[in-house]
């Protein structure tokens, strides 16, 4: 069998992948990013931002294709903390502050910022890895026995992986051409940039699927060297994001095409069938 692709399914009972371009709600992404994805994979290996197998395999080499969704969401109202809280020591007594205020306190006390989070329930992943061999057997072998609790997005969105295993597509269909109906939903990229700095569009007819920017990567600077450890992060560490266009097909709907697709890949799966479009479906 092949080893190019690794297949992940994970149930998750909750999660809120956080929309970032949202403001007054804390609205969240229907699948979890790639730069979520990214995160997670880093955490159960302990390779914290790439500093065993090097930012290029992680970022740039790694290939991922998600799909699945949540039964069902809501919406949690929180009262969120401003800022970045802080220690004080005070009468040989520590105490978090934020804000020039305490954090906890019978009178006053640092702000909170009321807002409404979309939390998602009940959710049915299904990720497919392609990129470097030693670094998939890795992420099997850390999968297979994690050596602590893993989550994806919040570290308290916990995880429980159901199957882990190196699989190859059973078709691979060339020059599609009419529709492609998926079986799960999945996103897919808007547009692809090629050589020379031309951006090829996914050839869909029917504009009805929403459309998102989702972070595809992100990495964590101090005074512009890339940091290799999460003890590294400072109030003064920058976030660098990429991001990424991305159509989110619905639960068995057809994509009817305005042109030929060069391929797609076709895996069966415990009885599931999932549909991989060649470039466009992989983040």
């Amino acid at each position: 069998m092949s080893k190019e692709t690794l297949y992940i399914e994970i149930f998750q009972p909750y999660a809120q992948y956080r929309n970032p371009f949202t403001f007054y709600y804390a609205q969240s992404y229907p699948l979890p990013p790639k730069s979520t994805i990214v995160g997670m994979l880093q955490n159960a290996v302990g390779d914290w931002y790439g500093h065993r197998h090097g930012l290029e395999k992680w970022w740039n080499n790694l290939k991922i294709s998600v799909h699945g969704g949540f039964e069902s969401f809501f919406w949690n109202y929180q009262q969120l903390i401003k800022d970045y809280p802080y220690l004080i020591k005070i009468s040989n007594i520590i105490s978090l502050w934020n804000q020039g205020k305490p954090l906890y306190n019978d009178g006053v006390k640092s702000q909170r910022t009321p807002v409404y989070q979309q939390e998602l329930f009940n959710g049915h992943l299904f990720i497919f890895l392609k990129g470097d061999v030693g670094l998939l057997q890795n992420v099997k072998e850390s999968l297979e026995k994690p050596k602590k609790i893993l989550y994806l997005g919040r570290s308290e969105d916990i995880i429980f992986i159901r199957d882990v295993r190196f699989v190859s597509p059973q078709i691979k269909a060339e020059n599609v051409d009419g529709d492609v109906r998926l079986s799960y939903p999945t996103y897919i990229l808007k547009e692809l940039h090629i050589n020379g700095g031309e951006r090829l569009q996914f050839p869909i007819r029917n504009q009805k699927y929403p459309v998102y920017s989702i972070p595809t990567k992100i990495i964590f600077k101090n005074n512009g060297t890339p940091v290799k450890h999460k003890v590294e992060i400072t109030q003064k560490t920058e976030r660098i994001p990429e991001f990424k266009t991305v159509i989110y097909t619905g639960t068995d709907y057809p994509i009817i095409l305005g042109d030929k697709l060069s391929g797609i890949e076709i895996y069966r799966i415990n009885g599931k069938r999932f549909l991989i479009i060649d470039e466009f479906g992989w983040l």
